[in-house]
């Protein structure tokens, strides 16, 4: 490594860690106050809190980070050219790319990094923030947060699903047994799909077998094309909170789910384009530098730490944007899940180097 390269990493490196505590305080911070009329609500202990946040900061690192790559790159380019540095590199026969290469390939390894964080990590502590929040503070019952075959208990009725979807508040393949006061089941419900309304669970393909006390034996099957299930369950009792886009799952389970789905005859699209997006987000890391180095260059000697934040900010806030319409493109089959997941990486990279191939010339 040159004396060049170890300069350069060495100021992006100061200068990412440092956005990088910044962005998820203030991120931190945001969520605090949405949350913590929960936690005084319910008299939570203090060290819930603390934990609560504590495996909240994976998740939210993997998303302020690009943000961070972005104002690390502006900075450190920007004080080299308001020190003067980046003239006399210039003058020294070393091209703009000779420069900026040790700065992308640590956005590179960030991008890496983000990848590996979110496959590993954020899933397994956005779980634990979500049981903390649930069922140790709001006191709810523990359950199991999955999306396909689940058993839950509703008062006496067990209840096994195959499949539920939170957003689109339906179940597909739903049983319910029911039990009396003695446990002895009396009746068996089976729909092939139930739709959550204000009425209830409205199935379809209704069968309903009875049994007989004493023996077990079944006394009566009943059909009907629809009905309403006896449950009271809702759509809310399988989301995880703030979840909206399964961060309790990283690429492999949506992978074998959305595999699954399609082999049940049920509709993959929605895990599919998070499956996607779960590789193409972290990946925004080296856009996000990529996009720092035109705006960097044009701005020169006026470069400032409060213009990189600004700047920062602002693109930021596009880029989510953006993202989110497109990922809602996908979810409702407007465009392919490859598309939708990638096509804001895409676009910021077409704008960054049209912004670059303009100063050029």
């Amino acid at each position: 490594m040159t004396i060049l390269t170890r300069y350069l990493t060495a100021s992006f490196g100061r200068v990412f860690i440092l956005a990088l505590a910044a962005f998820t305080g203030l991120y931190l911070l945001v969520d605090f106050f949405e949350r913590v009329d929960n936690f005084i609500e319910h008299s939570a202990a203090f060290s819930l809190y603390l934990v609560y946040f504590l495996n909240k900061i994976p998740f939210i690192a993997t998303q302020v980070a690009p943000l961070a790559c972005l104002l690390a790159v502006f900075t450190t380019l920007g004080n080299l050219s308001r020190y003067n540095e980046l003239t006399a590199l210039h003058s020294a026969g070393i091209s703009l790319l000779r420069i900026t290469a040790p700065l992308l390939t640590a956005c590179l390894l960030l991008s890496m990094a983000s990848l590996a964080t979110g496959e590993y990590l954020v899933p397994s502590t956005i779980r634990k923030a979500n049981f903390i929040l649930e069922s140790a503070v709001e006191g709810k019952p523990v359950v199991i947060y999955r999306r396909h075959n689940l058993w839950l208990r509703d008062g006496k009725n067990i209840v096994n699903i195959r499949f539920a979807s939170p957003e689109t508040a339906t179940l597909q393949g739903v049983s319910v047994l029911r039990f009396d006061e003695r446990f002895t089941l009396r009746e068996r419900i089976d729909a092939a799909q139930a739709t959550h309304s204000d009425k209830g669970w409205l199935a379809t393909e209704v069968v309903r077998r009875r049994f007989e006390e004493s023996t077990g034996a079944i006394i009566a099957v009943e059909q009907a094309e629809q009905d309403t299930l006896p449950i009271s369950i809702t759509p809310a009792d399988f989301r995880v909170p703030g979840s909206k886009r399964n961060e309790d799952l990283n690429y492999r389970a949506l992978k074998q789910l959305a595999h699954k789905l399609r082999q049940d005859g049920f509709d993959p699209t929605r895990f599919l384009v998070d499956m996607h997006a779960r590789i193409a987000y972290p990946f925004s890391c080296l856009i996000m530098g990529f996009l720092g180095i035109p705006f960097a260059l044009s701005k020169g000697r006026k470069s400032s730490p409060a213009l990189g934040i600004g700047i920062s900010v602002a693109i930021g806030i596009l880029f989510f944007i953006l993202q989110a319409i497109l990922l809602a493109f996908g979810y409702s089959q407007i465009l392919p899940p490859l598309v939708a997941a990638w096509s804001a990486n895409l676009l910021f990279l077409l704008l960054g180097g049209w912004l670059f191939l303009s100063r050029e010339n």
